[in-house]
């Protein structure tokens, strides 16, 4: 008798599990024209307005919205774009991608149910921004929460690449200022000696700024108490440079000789203060400070916030650069940079039937999620206002 390698159980039939079909959805997004002080860049550039009209999307961007970043309305109309004047009509829109985060005003003209994508900036957020964006039941995502495959920010990354550089840039036009500068060119030239550069912070900032200083030919030096980071560096410059965690004395000695010195220091609340006054009253005259970590309080005691408009000041004999929102002064290649970033999720959220079915299917994009239909999903923002706050897991599986 032969014996059946199947069970009685499994030769019944069995019922039949069909995949769920994802259907797609056509989008209406809303670009209006950012307002917030010395805010020059937009979301979408033209080309990425095309690909989405290209595929049935509808984009209706606020006339003059493009133009701080040279793009003009005509060339948002020939890409597909409907141009309208009207403000409320914009943000009337069901999607509103935006780069600083909406005002209250903004969000009063916003219908229920809207969907958000913009910047989240928490450190100048107010409780007020969150309680509005609820009584509308807003669906709120933050540029710099959304997660890449490899579990970094591309958004953050991207925006700290072009901070890492310019300061760079920026540093070489304050050497040659006829105020007050000493004239020197940022490099290497033959019989000259090089330009001594010291940095403080190893992570994307502080990368792209040596990259560029080493490309100009310059001496760098990095500081920072994280010795991962420190390797982490030296492996993607490719080659051995002067590293050191912060310590007061070897500090000072590099502050005493450097021509440049860049703040790219990060902390979980305010930037850790590591340069004190002192310490900069023993740099040299005319030596330039670009600190990149302004806009969470600045890594040098003497640091106070300027504007693009009037962007130094001279203290301690030291030219002082401390701009927030570095990238807003590059407005072209920072919208070029959110754009791309932005737009295959965009093109991935219509793919796969709308955003609900959308955070379901990409982690990423669910981590960019603090506010669904209204209700707080980010425990960090819970915690800093005092608001309740809800596991997203817990609601969107």
């Amino acid at each position: 008798m032969s014996i059946s390698p199947f069970t009685k159980q499994q030769l019944l039939p069995q019922e039949e599990k069909l995949e769920v079909a994802r259907h797609k959805s056509e989008l209406f997004i809303g670009i209006p024209k950012e307002t917030s002080f010395q805010e020059k860049r937009i979301c979408l550039t033209p080309d990425a307005v095309n690909s989405l009209t290209f595929q049935g999307h509808r984009v209706m961007i606020e006339s003059g919205a493009g133009e701080s970043a040279s793009y003009s309305d005509h060339e948002y109309a020939e890409a597909g774009a409907e141009i309208t004047n009207d403000t409320a009509k914009v943000l009337a829109c069901p999607m509103i991608l935006k780069v600083e985060p909406p005002t209250l005003t903004e969000i009063e003209l916003m219908h229920n149910k809207t969907i958000v994508i913009s910047a989240i900036q928490l450190k100048t957020r107010q409780k007020a921004y969150f309680e509005a964006l609820a009584r509308k039941k807003i669906t709120a995502l933050a540029f710099e929460y959304i997660k890449d495959e490899d579990g970094t920010y591309p958004a953050v990354k991207s925006l700290s690449e072009i901070a890492g550089t310019a300061s760079i840039l920026i540093a070489s036009e304050l050497m040659i200022s006829t105020e007050f500068g000493k004239g020197l060119l940022f490099g290497n030239i033959t019989g000259v000696p090089p330009t001594e550069v010291v940095i403080l912070g190893a992570g994307t900032v502080g990368e792209f700024a040596a990259k560029t200083a080493i490309g100009l030919g310059a001496n760098v030096k990095v500081f920072d108490n994280s010795i991962t980071k420190l390797r982490r560096l030296q492996n993607n410059l490719n080659q051995r440079i002067f590293t050191s965690t912060i310590q007061p004395k070897s500090l000072l000695k590099a502050l005493r000789r450097c021509d440049v010195a860049i703040g790219a220091m990060r902390g979980k609340e305010r930037c850790p203060i590591v340069v004190t006054e002192t310490m900069v009253e023993y740099m040299k005259k005319g030596a330039v400070i670009v600190d990149v970590s302004i806009d969470t309080g600045g890594c040098f005691e003497t640091s106070e916030v300027t504007t693009h408009e009037k962007p130094t000041f001279i203290k301690n004999n030291i030219i002082h650069y401390c701009v927030p929102n570095i990238p807003s002064r590059y407005s072209k290649t920072a919208s070029l940079s959110i754009s791309n970033i932005i737009t295959p999720y965009l093109l991935q959220i219509a793919q796969d039937g709308g955003i609900e079915s959308a955070i379901r299917c990409n982690k990423g994009l669910k981590n960019g999620v603090y506010l669904y239909h209204g209700i707080l999903t980010n425990k960090a923002i819970g915690e800093w206002f005092g608001i309740q706050d809800n596991d997203i897991n817990l609601i969107v599986f």
